[in-house]
Formats: structure tokens, sequence, C-alpha cells
């Protein structure tokens, strides 16, 4: 009697499995080989001022907008592509500070929804095909059983 395990002998070899170990362990290697060497590196920071908004209240006096090519070059524009006007209350000042905008945010959003719905799908069909598979299986096992009596 067959055993009803659905892992594929192939998969049981143990040439594939030492493949299975060599490959894994070499993407482990690699990518906490990086995290390490990501620690060591330590770069010279300009010791820049704190913005005011970090430290006090602020007011938005312009709203958040896409940077153009020339405001690309100010840190503020770097992490988002987007920036708005501050006047901070007590210092009085104005600064920009990075923002995130509401029609990027939808944007990425509905993309996001995009993929999770293609993936949804063909991992159904995966599924769907695999589970005939199975059946297919399963049927000429029987049959088999049955033409040996």
């Amino acid at each position: 009697m067959e055993s009803d395990c659905r892992i594929p002998v192939v998969c049981c070899r143990p040439r594939v499995l030492i493949l299975h170990v060599l490959f894994w362990g070499l993407v482990s290697l690699r990518v906490f080989g990086a995290a390490l060497l990501g620690e060591e590196k330590t770069t010279v920071v300009k010791p820049m001022a704190t913005p005011c908004w970090l430290l006090e209240d602020f007011v938005v006096t312009t709203e958040c907008w896409q940077c153009n090519a020339f405001q690309s070059s100010w840190s503020a524009c770097g992490l988002t592509g987007y920036v708005e006007k501050v006047n901070c209350t007590k210092s009085n000042r104005d600064e920009h500070k990075s923002c995130r905008s509401t029609l990027m945010e939808e944007h990425l959003f509905w993309k996001f929804e995009v993929a999770m719905l293609v993936l949804t799908m063909v991992f159904g069909i995966l599924v769907f095909v695999r589970q005939h598979w199975l059946d297919r299986l399963a049927s000429e096992k029987v049959r088999r059983q049955i033409e040996s009596i």
C-alpha cells in the first residue's frame, strides 16, 4: 500500500535535498552577510540643525505638493518626492517638511489591490489544476487496484 504523503518522491532524493540546503544556505549567507556588512559601514554625517517642526508645534501654510526638478535637491523632497511648507509657532520660521500625497497613496493602494487580485486568481487556478491532477491520480490508483483483483 502506498503512503498518503503528498510530497513527490523526487523531492526526497538526497541529491535534491542537498541542492535545496545549499541554495537556501547561500541565500541566507547573502542576506545576513549584507546585513552585517551594512552595520559596519559608517558614513560621516554632517551635523544638521534639527528642524523646528520636530521640536515645536507648527501650522501647515501650503498643502502637500510634488517637488519639481529644482526642488528635488532639497532634503525634504528626497524622502517622498512631496513637500509642504510649515510655519513653526514659537520660532516663527518657515520650513519645508516632507509629506505623503493622498493621490500617491490612493495610487499605491489600487496598485496593491490589483496585484492581490491577480495573485489570488493565479493561485486559485493553480489549486484547481492541482486538485484535478490529484483526483486523476487517485482514480487511476483505484482503477489499478480494482484491475489487480
